[in-house]
């Protein structure tokens, strides 16, 4: 059976027109990949079935990594404690962007890679990677194959690293970023219940989405819940006050076992799964999903406890975050120590200067008859 080009995929093509006018088409086992040719050297055309055979051998000489090139790298690095130990989401999302990497640069030799040109070339993958899929993504590239060249370099694979220092293109700091009552009024009310347990969850807990959905009725004895942040690997005790707790209790079940967060059909989310349904009820409520997230509710209850008179290490202590993080959450929203001492600063300001300026404003002030005169 004769395969087309949508069948094959990845299969990239090419067109030249040569010497005595005639165009001549190649195709390549993949973008950046190699020739796809007969014994003779002749490149092979769509529906000739070598084709296919040549297609086949390519991709499978591919998934053995060539020593000396940047596939076997890749390959290093997902055997490394850098991949192997990071979070099953994590590992999913590099997963993604190794293969882009793979698809693009995997026959470049190591030499090659330790050249400042090849700063430029990766550079300008990152820029197509923007203008195409956004910013976001294109940071995230370009750091998963910094990590990739971070790694060969401890190794001693590598003298140097031409990916560090990059910068980034996506500046927008999340720190600034909180839900205001509206948004979480507007969301409550579209949301079906189990969302709304999950954002009441989110406001009284200050926890990333993932440890939510991966938290378990074992891990809450009716007075606390015991988390293990999958990020931060911090262990957070997490007293449960009497609003959480109601909420908790209302949805305990008889025989409490697996998970706490569960969708319509009483299974446990999956991460995409909740995603997903998160963001369909942004739209129902109104909501813009690129500004605000659910991750953004931890912020916002960092700013919620500061509010109601916490000091930053008490904010710490309840939702994990690092005193660091901490107070850049507070200073976006003026909430910091550095705003306290301020205030501080000038009701000292005052005691020492008021009887002062209070005589002064009376002199400046008081003589509005002699500028009348002056008309």
């Amino acid at each position: 059976m004769r395969k087309s080009k949508d069948q094959l995929a990845g299969l990239a093509t090419a067109s030249k027109t040569l010497a005595d006018g005639t165009k001549q088409k190649y195709y390549y086992a993949w973008r950046g990949g190699p020739l796809l040719k007969d014994a003779d050297g002749k490149p092979l055309q769509l529906g000739d079935p070598q084709l296919v055979v040549a297609y086949a051998a390519a991709h499978a000489a591919r998934k053995q990594p060539v020593i000396g090139t940047l596939f076997s790298l890749v390959a290093a690095f997902k055997l490394a404690n850098e991949f192997t130990k990071r979070a099953p989401r994590t590992k999913k999302d590099y997963l993604r962007f190794l293969k882009m990497i793979e698809e693009r640069f995997g026959t470049l030799p190591i030499a090659a890679l330790e050249k400042p040109k090849a700063r430029g070339l990766f550079k300008s993958w990152r820029d197509h990677i923007a203008e195409h899929h956004g910013d976001r993504q294109a940071d995230y590239a370009w750091g998963v194959l910094a990590r990739v060249l971070s790694v060969a370099k401890d190794r001693g694979t590598i003298a140097a690293n031409v990916c560090e220092r990059g910068g980034k293109l996506y500046a927008v700091d999340r720190a600034e970023v909180i839900w205001q009552p509206a948004n979480i009024k507007a969301f409550g009310e579209a949301a079906p219940d189990e969302l709304r347990f999950a954002l009441v969850l989110a406001l009284w807990t200050g926890q990333r989405q993932g440890d939510l959905i991966k938290l378990t009725w074992s891990q809450y004895d009716g007075t606390h819940l015991r988390i293990r942040q999958g990020k931060r690997k911090a262990r957070v005790l997490l007293p449960v006050g009497a609003v959480l707790k109601a909420e908790l209790d209302r949805w305990r079940p008889d025989k409490p076992a697996g998970a706490i967060l569960r969708n319509t059909r009483g299974a446990a989310w999956t991460s995409d799964g909740f995603r997903s349904s998160w963001d369909a009820i942004y739209k129902r409520a109104g909501l813009d999903t690129t500004d605000l997230r659910f991750n953004d509710l931890r912020g916002t209850a960092v700013t919620r406890l500061a509010l109601a008179g916490c000091s930053v290490p008490q904010i710490a202590g309840f939702t994990g975050h690092s005193l660091k993080d901490v107070e850049r959450i507070l200073q976006a929203h003026y909430l910091g120590g550095k705003f306290e001492l301020a205030e501080q600063a000038m009701a000292k300001l005052e005691s020492r200067y008021r009887t002062d300026m209070l005589a002064f404003e009376s002199r400046s002030f008081m003589p509005t008859q002699a500028a009348s005169e002056l008309e």
